[in-house]
């Protein structure tokens, strides 16, 4: 049975709020699941025997700690530009700030190594590799097969290669790669193959699907934290800072110099030359070929590549950064975070934790298969209404509502079904609702008074039960592909029924991946229905099977 006890100290309440916020709750966790990894040559993914993901997340006061191995749910490999490395077990806790704070001083410049975290453990890196142009010799240093910088690889020279144009033969399916066994992504985390305009072939072979698939129509996920503690977003938000506007790709505020000799920086100081803009050399292959300029547009980036906005997870508003891509969904300069941090910066890799914490749990689905969960504006009042089709000792259901998404307000119970195989549908009407946005969500009570939380809706952006699910080819011959876009956080599973109801195939999609294979060879023509679930909601399609 769950408690939760409400204690009058301020210390407590604001450990128990940040108990439910988004820097503790957007891991993805596991303690079971093994990756896997491509060799060249081979498309067979091979299990690294490493477990993927976090495995655990918990927090104090002040922090959360999350423990990582590095490696994602997600197949690695190969790396076809020589790379000998592999993704390799980290054995990394990482400790964020739970409330970030902008830098009031000189912003600190994003390093060599890790500057950020995705919410699958795994390092983000900066726009650099280690390669530069040596000004005394005239020639690149620092990399495979040349000779070294001047003072090593971690200094920053005047002229340094951008890693995502110069490394793009050495990654992998998923626009990654590892470092001396650090994998790693410099860019937006989704696979080549999801870019309108596909850059790299290397999925063609060997495939993978990054950690979540771009969907335009709605914001895009949390996907990691920088390393001074702000949140990133994939490629896509609110057009305008205070949510409104619709939703639209976020836009970096970098373009490229117009320039035909490297002799200066953006804010003209005057460096040692580079080599002229030319074939091999062109504009971009340089950080420094870049410069920012200011533009009207709430979706245009500041110099950090972010903004302060409202997003699903921060209803009040937050700094946070976006993975920027082009029109064609091709990654952009700066990619995540850079070349500056908006907030304080610290190395957030530790060795060990050295203060009382609380282990966190990730809620469990509810014990209720919930198929939606719906608000709609009436000219009076807003229509809720939501279906179960499974209830297992559900006494009662408790409508909450919140004018933030934050603290919410109980405003009725209804009785529930006890337990239940067939749809039951429940309806209320609130007609003492507030002005503005308004956030809903279920507390599901059970008969031994333990309760679990729904997802939250709100009658600005609509409630996603699974968000929007592709099932091709259809008709099929050989093979299904389910396709999710956006982030998946719960393991999701795909079951194949024939119109006896009959279970014939039952697959799953990890989180931390976005798309699951379903072998149809040995099916008879016709007419199949799969059932997908997250663990909340559930969605059927009916595909055909065809045969030559």
């Amino acid at each position: 049975m769950k408690k939760i006890i409400l204690s009058f100290f301020a210390i407590s309440l604001i450990v128990f709020c940040q108990a439910q916020g988004p820097a503790v709750t957007s891991w993805l966790q596991n303690t079971t699941e093994t990756g896997t990894y491509y060799v060249s040559g081979n498309s067979t993914a091979i299990d690294n025997n490493i477990l993927v993901n976090c495995q655990q997340v918990e927090y104090s006061n002040d922090y959360v700690y999350v423990t990582a191995t590095g490696v994602p749910s997600y197949p690695t490999g190969p790396f076809l530009d020589g790379n000998p490395s592999n993704a390799e077990n980290q054995n990394a806790i990482f400790q964020f700030p739970l409330f970030p704070q902008q830098e009031t001083g000189t912003p600190t410049e994003s390093t060599p190594g890790n500057i950020g975290v995705f919410i699958n453990g795994v390092a983000l890196f900066d726009y650099r590799d280690g390669v530069a142009w040596n000004t005394n010799t005239n020639a690149i240093c620092g990399g495979p097969g040349n000779n070294p910088c001047p003072e090593g690889p971690a200094a920053t020279q005047d002229w340094n290669r951008d890693a995502v144009w110069a490394e793009m033969d050495g990654f992998d399916c998923s626009k990654a790669h590892p470092a001396n066994g650090n994998y790693h992504h410099h860019q937006n985390p989704s696979a080549f193959k999801w870019d309108l305009v596909v850059l790299s072939t290397i999925c063609n072979l060997y495939d993978a699907d990054g950690l979540y698939a771009i969907d335009n129509a709605t914001h895009s996920p949390l996907i990691g934290f920088a390393y001074d503690g702000f949140p990133i977003y994939g490629a896509y938000g609110y057009q305008n800072e205070d949510g409104s506007g619709g939703v639209v790709r976020m836009k970096s505020g970098y373009q490229l110099r117009n320039i035909t000799t490297r002799t200066h920086h953006a804010n003209g100081t005057n460096v040692d030359d580079g080599p002229d803009v030319d074939a091999t050399y062109f504009l971009g292959y340089f950080r420094e070929d870049y410069e920012w300029v200011s533009n009207v547009g709430e979706d245009y980036l500041d110099e950090h590549n972010g903004r302060f906005c409202v997003t699903p997870e921060y209803p009040g508003g937050t700094y946070a950064y976006f993975a920027t891509v082009d029109e064609d969904w091709n990654s952009v300069y700066p990619y995540v975070v850079g070349p500056t941090f908006y907030g304080e910066y610290a190395n957030r890799l530790v060795t060990s934790i050295n203060e009382a914490t609380t282990v966190y749990e990730p809620t469990s689905p509810l014990p209720i298969e919930l198929i939606s969960f719906r608000a709609t504006q009436e000219e009076d009042h807003i229509a809720l209404s939501w279906i179960t089709e499974v209830e297992i000792n559900n006494d009662f259901f408790t409508l909450e509502r919140s004018s933030d998404g934050i603290n919410f307000e109980k405003i009725t119970k209804v009785n529930g079904a006890g337990n239940s195989t067939a749809l039951k549908m429940y309806n209320y009407q609130d007609y003492y609702f507030p002005a503005g946005i308004i956030y809903y969500r279920l507390k599901q009570t059970d008969l031994d008074q333990t309760f679990e939380y729904s997802k939250i809706i709100s009658l600005e952006s609509t409630h996603q039960d699974i968000a929007n699910i592709s099932v091709f080819p259809n008709p099929s011959s050989e093979f299904i592909a389910v396709q999710i876009l956006g982030l998946v956080k719960n393991t999701v599973s795909i079951n194949l029924f024939d119109l006896k109801g009959n279970l014939l195939r039952t697959s799953y999609i990890l989180p931390g991946r976005t798309m699951n294979y379903m072998d149809t060879q040995t099916l008879y023509n016709g007419e199949y229905i799969i059932v997908i679930k997250d663990g909340f909601n559930t969605t059927t399609k009916k595909i055909m099977i065809f045969h030559d």
